[in-house]
């Protein structure tokens, strides 16, 4: 399944964002395989963020990530820099964006 998000980094945290994302720990990358992901990748438009990830089931990725040690210091470090932070509770789950069109 293909998941699209919408995150938002603060607008004075920019280059300390993008830098973090240059050194992403690979104990977290390996986690996020294991649960599920094949891709993720994210954009920025200003201060706007759109994830597309593609996982065999978002729901479970999320479940699998939300308690574990390396993405629980990971989203404390991302929570200092987003203002609009990706949600890793079970509610989570349903914040993907709706699909409005896609190239037939």
């Amino acid at each position: 399944m293909r998941v699209a998000l919408h995150t938002r980094v603060r607008p004075d945290r920019i280059a300390e964002y993008e830098s973090a994302h240059h050194d992403v720990p690979k104990e977290l990358t390996a986690a996020i395989r294991a649960a599920g992901a094949t891709s993720w990748t994210i954009w920025r438009s200003g201060t706007d963020l759109f994830h597309v990830l593609e996982c065999d089931d978002y729901a479970r990725l999320l479940a699998e990530l939300d308690q574990l040690p390396v993405n629980v210091a990971w989203q404390a470090r991302m929570a200092q820099l987003l203002s609009v932070v990706h949600d890793y509770s079970g509610k989570g789950a349903d914040a993907g964006l709706p699909v409005v069109w896609e190239l037939p």
